[in-house]
């Protein structure tokens, strides 16, 4: 791997600091606000195979460590509590720290998520760079030992109540196929055919952190779950999202959209920030579906 310069969290902070007097002349003061703000987005979709209604709750790109603290994954775990869901998942990007530090305050916080169905999650580009998959500005170099540390954390994850879905499949309720796919990006590529081969009657579920799995769906998938783009997080009126993280540009940034063979996706917004603590015209985002018989 190739190495990239080492930078302290103090020298991020304040290149950070220096980039927001910047963005702050054009953007004014409430993008800084707009990145802890929060939104509850209430979503009704009608899911083949589903005998009865269910009410899930979906939380994504938490970015717990450079610009996130327990504070922030407290009050969304409160909101996320509030509604009362039968199923909580959770979209990847857990962490955004250096290969080592223990993200103890967000695990305290996590293990506080109850849902009759269970709580679910899968990995994001972040969390992988949080292992030392790869290099960055912020962490340094890769470091060898990322999947011993990607291990300790699912089971850390694990101990709090929280199922790692790797491209695997899970059964929350006899009427639901729930499919958990690695990172896009960084991860493993999941062989969907395999995956909702089990599936039968049941509703197909897929929770995933990047969108642009959309276009390769084998199939038909009832639902699929994502993150990962933040909605562009820093929108501007008449233009739309700046840079969007994706292969397809814009295409994925947020809302509804379609998969191959028409199969519907929901991408959220998600809930931290990365590159700047900034959010304009994007707020953070707690997802509510109400998940009903089609």
């Amino acid at each position: 791997m190739r190495t990239s310069p080492r930078l302290t969290r103090r020298q991020w902070l304040q290149r950070s600091a220096m980039g927001l007097l910047g963005l702050g002349s054009l953007l004014g003061g409430g993008a800084v606000a707009g990145a802890y703000s929060l939104s509850v987005t209430r979503q009704r979709h009608a899911l083949s195979g589903l005998r009865s209604p269910m009410r899930l709750v979906f939380l994504t790109d938490l970015h717990y460590g450079l610009y996130i603290g327990a504070g922030s994954v407290r009050r969304w775990v409160d909101a996320a509590l509030a509604e009362r869901p039968d199923l909580i998942l959770l979209g990847g990007d857990f962490v955004d720290i250096r290969p080592g530090e223990q993200p103890t305050p967000l695990l305290e916080q996590l293990a506080r998520l109850q849902a009759p169905l269970g709580v679910y999650g899968v990995w994001g580009n972040h969390d992988y760079g949080s292992f030392g998959r790869y290099d960055s500005r912020w962490r340094g170099a890769g470091q060898p030992g990322w999947q011993q540390r990607r291990s300790e954390l699912a089971r850390q994850l694990e101990v709090a109540g929280v199922q790692l879905l790797r491209n695997r499949a899970a059964q929350p309720r006899g009427d639901l196929q729930l499919l958990g796919t690695d990172d896009w990006q960084w991860g493993e590529r999941p062989d969907l055919g395999a995956l909702l081969a089990g599936a039968g009657e049941r509703a197909t579920l897929l929770l995933t952190h990047n969108p642009d799995i959309l276009p390769t769906f084998p199939q038909p998938i009832g639902l699929t779950l994502a993150g990962h783009t933040h909605g562009g997080q820093v929108r501007l009126p008449g233009v739309g999202a700046l840079v969007v993280p994706s292969a397809y540009g814009t295409r994925y940034a947020m809302g509804w959209h379609q998969g191959a063979h028409g199969s519907p996706a929901y991408v959220s917004r998600g809930l931290g920030v990365s590159g700047l603590p900034l959010r304009t015209l994007c707020p953070p985002e707690v997802t509510v579906l109400e998940l009903v018989p089609g």
